[in-house]
């Protein structure tokens, strides 16, 4: 498919973090793959203005193009919506451009993502080793979670919480989409695909606050987060790997092997064993 390692679902499956940059700003993108995320998203809807988009399509398609990549910029392109009046040329211009070889396109996101239908017939047409990402954001995208999970060609979903919420016009604090956050794992578990993906915080100074709402969403079991600015990097990393009393706890109860055993006064069978090793792995 291209001159990477590894294919884009492979990339965007395995993503902790996930780092939005505006279409319209091309100077930016070498800097946003740069920065240490996992995974970069060109952004060609909500952060680009109706009358820049055509424009941020070619910067794109240029960006991403194979000629002289020699580790040019990969990324995964956040699409206009469904039914939009970019939507149809815009996957048009991709995926002619994903036939190149050597090219640095990972992916596509949906954004609004709804249409089992729809989606399924733009996966029908990917070639494989992309990424399908269906980015979840309001009540009949939740309700058809399950369907657009188990879609040939989509990895894991990601949540929009900020449209949801107005979606389903109510606050859009956590204890308000702690639902929906719920149920997005679920299906994806129930999907056999990959945790998903979080909204992004709309903080950005404060690392506490990022960090806080990357904790949330692993303990939701989101397995990783979408970002808005690099500085929120090192929060969302740091909130998803495992902190130094997980790995203790993990290590005193590895060696629990088989029927259940006590450890410290704490009951330890297999699903707590495999909690641990899976804590270890992360760890590394």
């Amino acid at each position: 498919m291209t001159a990477m390692d590894v294919t884009g679902d492979t990339v965007v499956a395995t993503a902790v973090t996930a780092l939005f940059v505006p279409g319209d700003r091309p100077e930016r993108f070498a800097r946003a793959a740069a920065a240490g995320a996992d995974v970069v998203i060109i952004d060609l809807e909500d952060a680009v203005s109706a009358k820049a988009k055509a424009g941020a399509l070619a910067a794109v398609l240029e960006a991403l193009a194979p000629a002289d990549r020699n580790g040019g910029v990969q990324a995964v392109v956040r699409v206009n919506a469904m039914g939009s009046s970019r939507y149809d040329s815009e996957i048009a211009a991709l995926l002619a451009l994903s036939e190149a070889p050597g090219h640095g396109l990972l992916g596509l996101m949906v954004p609004k993502a709804e249409d089992v239908v729809g989606l399924s017939r733009l996966g029908a047409g990917m070639p494989g080793g992309l990424a399908l990402l269906p980015l979840v954001e309001s009540a009949a995208g939740l309700v058809n979670a399950l369907e657009l999970a188990r879609v040939p060609g989509v990895p894991r979903l990601a949540f929009g919480a900020i449209d949801f919420a107005l979606d389903i016009n109510s606050a859009d604090a956590d204890e308000f989409v702690a639902y929906a956050r719920s149920h997005l794992v679920v299906a994806s578990r129930a999907a056999g695909i990959a945790a998903p993906l979080d909204s992004p915080t709309t903080e950005m100074r404060d690392s506490q606050r990022v960090e806080a709402s990357a904790r949330l969403a692993r303990d939701f079991g989101f397995g990783g987060k979408l970002c808005i600015h690099p500085v929120q990097l090192p929060a969302v990393q740091r909130a998803f790997a495992p902190t130094a009393e997980e790995v203790e706890w993990a290590l005193s109860v590895i060696g629990a092997v088989g029927g259940a055993t006590q450890v410290d006064g704490q009951m330890v069978d297999r699903p707590v064993t495999e909690r641990a090793r899976r804590i270890l792995h992360r760890a590394g």
